[in-house]
């Protein structure tokens, strides 16, 4: 997320609420693209109330996310879902202070065939060369969605060897 950190949670807890929803009524998880629409959706709602009410919000969300997941049938799937309600997919994205930097790295480094691991030595070395302070394992986070695994956080000590093998090269 890049941006109002208040913004993000109520967003999320949107979309939580929907996933929820969609389980209970269908018996099935909601795929990446609809939970990505139902957040767009309710950023699209700014200044709408119901028949005769007052506005629902009082300001449009300050937020821009990227919402990762994976699909049976899609597989891996990356959304950048802006403060205006529109959203697209990527494969590889950047949001945030230094972003064209960091996407202009991504778009000549990425490609489909990269590892989990080559992946995480790109995002390193791309935050790297875009943050201003050095990078370490306190202050950059790393997380992965995998069929495996699914989403997961990386723990200080995975952050510690992703870092080190990054500083090895």
């Amino acid at each position: 997320m890049s941006g109002l950190q208040a913004d993000a949670r109520s967003m999320i807890e949107h979309a939580r609420v929907e996933s929820q929803n969609h389980a209970f009524n269908y018996n099935e998880k909601l795929g990446v693209e609809s939970c990505t629409q139902a957040i767009c959706d309710l950023a699209l709602r700014f200044g709408e109330g119901a028949q005769g009410e007052e506005s629902i919000m009082s300001r449009p969300f300050g937020v821009a996310l990227l919402i990762a997941g994976w699909d049976e049938d899609e597989g891996p799937q990356l959304y950048h879902a802006e403060p205006s309600g529109t959203f697209y997919r990527y494969d590889a994205k950047a949001i945030g202070s230094g972003s064209e930097g960091a996407q202009a790295e991504l778009q000549s480094e990425y490609h489909r065939s990269l590892t989990l691991e080559e992946a995480e030595t790109l995002v390193l070395k791309t935050l790297k060369q875009v943050m201003e302070e050095k990078l370490d394992s306190k202050n950059v986070q790393l997380a992965s969605v995998t069929r495996e695994a699914g989403f997961r956080i990386y723990g200080d000590e995975e952050m510690s060897t992703v870092v080190a093998r990054l500083e090895g090269d």
